[in-house]
């Protein structure tokens, strides 16, 4: 892994010099480690004119879950408690005589850009925007094996779940449940909090689970993701509780179910992001449901679990191949509940088969 994070790092570098800048300082945790590899909490990443510099407040630890920094980056370690790693990484700049740093601005507080620019009065602070985030969008074959084992580990929960006894028992049990059987079957942890939502409250997007208990003829939606190595991925599902589906439930999941398979369709490299949620959203815009539909069908996963690119209606841009994206529809019918079917996909050419479905949970109405 050390020259995929030395190929990443110099990408980087690549931009930052065509920008004018010979340094640049990474303080969003998740852009560190998609440069570094795993690193102590607030660590910060220096690009240096001679070397890259890890900036640690305390020495890293072997965690086997987590994995190491990248052996070929030097680790700077602070001498005293309490310090900002991104204070102490400035002043590494100033000794080596630099003049300009592109930082993270949108990660940066106020008080601590303030503090970066008190250090170093006369250091030119330039803002590295989204550079490193949108190195992330495209996924090597590395990251997307991470997300097709944490993928695999999610489906394992959510089959185990489904094969027990789930009347009387409430959304919170459940859900933590769900949570400990992702962390049993290898992950890191849980990618989001988990969502579990039955009768009323299903096909809520990010629905918190509550003390209400599983009825017969309940909805039950599911919504939960598993952290491996770092990387997160999504999947949704819906069911019916102990009976079989009353009219309006077959309808209404068909529905959704049309929407989700059309966006997943209309993946591919070069298409449109906008023109993807169009697919999607289009069928329940024609069937009545415009109002109250979530504000996008989609997004990116990986080191995070909302990335870009967004799927949505106003989204700028087009696919490439190996971005992993969720193609996420749901319905959610005030006082009677609704449906939500959500897969996480990696975008790949038609030749190489079309898109690639890692969360592979039947999306057949079951009635458990």
């Amino acid at each position: 892994m050390s020259e995929v994070y030395a190929s990443r790092r110099n990408r980087l570098r690549e931009r930052c010099n065509a920008s004018g800048s010979a340094t640049a300082l990474i303080s969003r945790p998740a852009n560190v480690r998609y440069l570094a590899g795993a690193a102590p909490r607030g660590a910060v990443l220096l690009l240096g004119r001679r070397e890259d510099v890890l900036v640690c407040a305390d020495p890293p630890d072997d965690r086997p879950s987590e994995g190491r920094p990248d052996e070929a980056l030097r680790v700077h370690c602070l001498r005293r408690s309490g310090g900002d790693p991104a204070v102490a990484a400035v002043g590494l700049v100033v000794a080596e005589g630099g003049d300009s740093l592109a930082v993270e601005e949108h990660h940066l507080t106020v008080a601590r850009h303030r503090e970066l620019r008190s250090v170093a009065p006369g250091l030119r602070l330039a803002d590295l925007a989204a550079a490193v985030e949108q190195l992330r969008v495209v996924k090597d074959e590395e990251e997307i094996s991470c997300l097709r084992i944490g993928a695999e580990i999610a489906d394992q929960a959510l089959g185990e779940l489904l094969e027990s006894i789930l009347v009387g028992r409430t959304e919170r049990h459940l859900a933590l449940e769900l949570e400990r059987r992702l962390v049993d079957h290898g992950a890191d942890g849980p990618a989001f909090a988990t969502s579990v939502a039955t009768g009323p409250n299903s096909g809520r997007r990010g629905h918190r689970p509550t003390d209400r208990r599983v009825e017969e003829g309940d909805f039950l939606s599911v919504c939960l993701g598993a952290s491996y190595r770092g990387y997160r991925c999504e999947i949704g599902r819906t069911f019916v509780i102990g009976t079989s589906p009353a009219d309006w439930q077959i309808e209404l999941y068909d529905l959704v179910f049309a929407a989700q398979r059309a966006g997943r369709e209309a993946l591919a490299p070069g298409a449109a992001f906008r023109d993807v949620d169009r697919a999607a959203r289009q069928i329940l815009d024609s069937a009545g449901h415009s109002e109250g539909l979530p504000a996008l069908t989609g997004h990116g996963v990986g080191l995070e679990i909302e990335e870009d690119p967004q799927l949505s209606p106003a989204a700028m841009g087009k696919l490439d191949a190996c971005v992993p994206v969720t193609v996420e529809p749901g319905v959610h019918l005030p006082g009677r509940g609704g449906v939500r079917i959500d897969d996480t996909l990696v975008v790949r050419p038609e030749a190489d088969g079309g898109p690639e479905l890692l969360t592979i949970t039947t999306k057949e109405l079951l009635a458990l």
